[in-house]
């Protein structure tokens, strides 16, 4: 029977990174998520890394401090796949006053240090290049810097951290029955084929976000003081429907904003929506009025209309946010808290959070269990790049210049793919590529053999749908069969790469 000091539940962004933190710092570690990674609220986000400028109309500068301290040093940490943004805001006379929104932003450049990005201006929108999209009314606006995140990519990155530092991570594997028995947990496991496996443990971790309480009274059988309220968030794919490289944050008269951002090249992506969500968190799905809701609100904006029959892809994630008694859906604290129940053997369990912040959560998480475990390690996390973002002064643009120097005989979109997605590690997926012949068949457009193998052997992937829509986003602009050819592809040939097998997800064990 597999003994751990730590047992963390839940593969989404909290859960890897306390993996990631807590194998950093010597402790055996094990994860189980019972789905892929990132298969729900963080692969579900509006893929960015910011500071949450409209939580300052909520007084939650602690927040915003933290959120825009964790931005700089995830810049530093993984340029591959976080990069900076600049946002415009074009200002509707009849939403927030011009000095609101001022004073708004020079809080926002002045909470946190900034290094790597410039502060916030006032720009003329007749003259910005981000106006031309736009309806003549909106004059002017304001413009200001955050970033952009692959977010399933930085769970990943995340889990795969902690399996180099020796944790074991099991994904597809659910965590079905749990005691206390002499000071340990006693927990009981059983994978998607119905395998059931039992490992010790000296302290649970329950990070599994929308999950958090179900797991607490089905399994774990423990009350707590906490509550997380469940709130559901849906987003549209677009068409691209401007050339330039800003993203727009757009104010609405129901107080709400919603974003509209590049995304993956040719799209753009137009979010969110706020709504209170009491249904299973694996089932939750957009519907048509909240399509609606999102081109109305960008077409207050939009000099050429938006409208649903343009969708080209839409998802929604259920975010497990600390229940504060708020009124509104978006007014709900985006902030977490800890619980810790040291009766018998100890049990964390996280209520809320953020894509942004998760590094930060995972720390505090380190310095209430540590000391249980007898470690004192210490922090380190936080000057330490993730799997690919060893970058020279973590310069993506250098980067990918210096890649399509050295691979003058594959096609340069796909080089700079693959820079932008796997950073230092895209040498370990073209070991022995020198052309386009050796990176194999094309399974589906844009996907050849040698990602493919790299993505099953390296990185959880299982399924299509992992590989289509959260190590990569090629499932954009696919045909229909496109997924089928690739799980046959897979059930053929991945066995020995991962796929079908646990034994490649238990490395370090």
């Amino acid at each position: 029977m597999a003994a751990y000091d730590l047992f963390v539940v839940g593969g989404g962004i909290n859960g890897a990174g306390i993996a990631r933190d807590a194998a950093g710092r010597g402790l055996s570690v094990m994860l189980c998520e019972q789905d892929d990674l990132a298969a729900h609220t963080s692969s579900a986000s509006t893929k960015l890394i910011h500071g949450g400028l409209r939580y300052l109309e909520y007084r939650e500068f602690g927040l915003v401090r933290k959120a825009l301290q964790e931005r700089e040093i995830l810049l530093r940490a993984a340029p591959h796949i976080i990069g900076p943004m600049r946002f415009v805001m074009p200002h509707d006379e009849g939403q927030r006053p011009a000095w609101m929104i001022r004073a708004g932003l020079f809080l926002y450049d002045h909470l946190a240090v900034r290094e790597r990005l410039p502060g916030s201006c006032g720009v003329d929108l007749r003259k910005h290049p981000a106006g031309a999209a736009l309806k003549p009314a909106f004059a002017r606006g304001f413009e200001y810097s955050d970033a952009w995140v692959q977010d399933a990519r930085l769970v990943v990155l995340n889990a795969m951290a902690a399996r180099e530092h020796g944790a074991r991570v099991a994904t597809r594997t659910a965590l079905v029955e749990a005691k206390r028995e002499e000071g340990a947990w006693l927990l009981t496991l059983q994978d998607q084929h119905g395998r059931r496996e039992t490992v010790t443990a000296r302290v649970l971790v329950n990070a599994a976000g929308p999950w958090v309480g179900r797991l607490l009274q089905r399994v774990l059988r423990v009350g707590s003081a906490k509550t997380v309220r469940l709130v559901k968030g849906s987003h549209i794919v677009l068409r691209r429907r401007f050339e330039h490289p800003y993203a727009y944050i757009f104010q609405n008269p129901d107080r709400r904003i919603i974003f509209a951002i590049p995304f993956e090249h040719d799209y753009t992506l137009v979010g969110t929506t706020d709504l209170d969500y009491l249904g299973d968190p694996a089932a939750v799905a957009i519907e048509p009025d909240e399509v609606g809701y999102l081109c109305r609100m960008a077409n207050r904006y939009f000099r050429d209309p938006v409208g649903p029959e343009e969708v080209v892809w839409q998802f929604s994630g259920v975010r497990p946010l600390l229940d504060d008694d708020a009124g509104e859906a978006a007014s709900v604290t985006r902030d977490y808290a800890l619980e810790l129940d040291k009766a018998g053997a100890p049990l964390l369990s996280v209520f809320g959070g953020k894509l942004t912040t998760y590094r930060k959560l995972a720390e505090e998480v380190l310095e209430h269990v540590a000391p249980l475990l007898g470690n004192a390690a210490g922090p380190w996390t936080e000057h330490v790049p993730l799997p690919g973002g060893d970058l020279p002064d973590a310069d993506i643009e250098a980067f990918v210049a210096r890649q399509l120097e050295r691979r003058p005989s594959l096609a340069p979109a796909l080089v700079e793919r693959y820079a932008r997605s796997y950073g230092s590690r895209m040498d370990a997926l073209l070991v022995g590529v020198e052309t386009m012949a050796d990176l194999g068949g094309e399974i589906v457009s844009g996907l050849f053999e040698a990602e493919l193998r790299y993505l099953l052997r390296e990185e959880f992937a299982r399924t299509a749908e992992d590989i289509l829509w959260r190590r990569t986003k090629l499932g954009l602009g696919q045909t229909s069969d496109a997924a089928a050819s690739l799980q046959r592809w897979i059930d053929l040939h991945g066995e020995g790469l991962g796929a079908g097998s646990t034994a490649a997800y238990d490395r370090g064990s």
